[in-house]
This record gives structure tokens, sequence and C-alpha cells, in this order.
């Protein structure tokens, strides 16, 4: 397992992605439409930023994420080659899991999200490639 990407709730993915190129060399390297949002990543090198802004008028997780909590760090990924086996490992660690399996996620990646109230306080996301 390892560090997959950085997950940003934002209002303005363009800005901070532009942002980003300049002061990181990150370059947007997939951009895709999804569950109510727009989703950006940007390669790092050794993993990503996933930038995540609401579609006008979508009231989805991201939206109500922006409006509670405001723009940052929404959650952080770790990457799997075996997403139901570390789903299964985690819940037997005690973590309570938000989805009891594997789910579509963005990018065609099988993903799970980890309940923050078991993970230190960190909205976990396992994806698998």
């Amino acid at each position: 397992m390892h560090f997959d990407h950085a997950g940003i709730a934002t209002d303005d993915a363009d800005a901070l992605a532009d942002l980003y190129a300049a002061a990181f060399d990150a370059p947007v390297v997939h951009e895709e439409t999804f569950d109510g949002m727009r989703v950006t990543f940007l390669d790092l090198g050794n993993g990503y930023f996933e930038l995540l802004e609401p579609l006008p008028d979508s009231d989805g997780a991201i939206a109500t994420y922006l409006e509670r909590r405001g723009p940052g760090i929404h959650h952080l990924a770790l990457a799997t080659d075996d997403i139901e086996a570390t789903l299964e490992v985690a819940v037997e660690a005690g973590i309570d899991p938000i989805d009891d399996e594997p789910r579509a996620g963005a990018w065609g990646h099988e993903v799970a999200f980890l309940h923050p109230k078991s993970t230190g306080g960190v909205l976990l996301e396992l994806v698998e490639h």
C-alpha cells in the first residue's frame, strides 16, 4: 500500500490547478465530471492532488462539505492492489467503513471510504487502480 492522492475541496478548480502548476510543476493529467462534481487530478510525481469542485446547483457531498467547512483537504487516499482484502483487514482492526463494499470511483478506479470517527478524524479512501 502507498499514498495515492489528497482530495482537496475547492470552489474554483481551475484557479487552484493553475496555482499548483506554477508553484509545484504539477500538470493536470486527468479531468472528469463525476457524482455531482468536477474532478481534476494533478501529477506530483509520487502521487496526485485531486481537486474536487461541485457542479453548479449541486447538492452533493463536496458542495455540502464546502458549505460546512470551506475549502481544504477533504480526504487522503491510499492505493492498494486488493481493495476487498484491505477493507476487510481495516474492519477487523476496528475501523468503521463508509462503504461496506468497493464501488466505482473517479478515473475508473474501485474505491471504498473509511469513516473519520474511527481513523483519527481523517476521511480515508482506499483505491485500487
